[in-house]
């Protein structure tokens, strides 16, 4: 099956046509991979501070470690009423 002479032509500008576009889109590609890197460099951010930390040693105001001590003090009555009868169910 031999190819006439339009069609080795046709054939060849077809050819030249995906050239031109892979050279296009190459240029495309690496421009949009210098725009990804700019834009991914990321800024200097703060140092992480540990969340936890803060809970050591009693020091943050409002962190309460005695619960019950809270519940007295804060709830009075009603936590009495609603805790005397705990220890029937054990």
């Amino acid at each position: 099956m031999a190819l006439t002479e339009q069609q080795m032509a046709d054939r060849l500008a077809l050819i030249k046509q995906i050239a031109a576009r892979k050279k296009r889109m190459a240029k495309i590609v690496a421009k949009g991979k210098l725009v990804r890197t700019y834009v991914n460099d990321e800024p200097e951010r703060a140092p992480r501070v540990n969340l936890t930390e803060k809970y050591d040693g009693g020091e943050s105001e409002i962190h309460y470690t005695d619960a019950s001590k809270y519940a007295k003090e804060h709830y009075g009555e009603v936590y009495h009423e609603t805790t005397r009868l705990d220890n029937d169910w054990d």
